[in-house]
């Protein structure tokens, strides 16, 4: 997993998601609430679907997010991780904190399919 999860409140505007994502090179980022609580991902695609629209500069992370947020306990296998990305068609999980380290429901990282390739070429 790729550890120290870059996230966004769901009050940042799209344009400053825009921003992070182009500047570190992420093709996707978590949202967060007020708690810090994970609440969903916002994708590049996500970013696509709204540009053009009117002020979509100014649009919240929260109104542009895909709320069905695909997460994965820290310790779950290669394998496992693989199986729910082919079986719901997506390209991140979120890894969240487990209950009693830190705050609950918090992401602790992220789990793209580009991480799954990268690992399973290792010898």
């Amino acid at each position: 997993m790729t550890r120290g999860v870059v996230t966004v409140s769901i009050r940042n505007t799209c344009k400053q998601v825009t921003k992070l994502l182009s500047n570190k090179d992420f093709s996707g980022v978590c949202v967060v609430g007020d708690d810090g609580k994970a609440v969903g991902v916002i994708s590049n695609m996500d970013i696509l679907k709204v540009i053009g629209k009117n002020k979509w500069e100014n649009m919240n992370a929260e109104s542009i997010m895909s709320p069905n947020l695909e997460t994965i306990e820290p310790t779950s296998t290669l394998i496992e991780a693989a199986n729910i990305m082919k079986t719901k068609h997506v390209h991140r999980l979120v890894i969240l904190s487990e209950g009693g380290v830190g705050i609950s429901q918090t992401p602790i990282g992220i789990v793209s399919f580009r991480d799954i390739v990268r690992e399973s070429a290792k010898d």
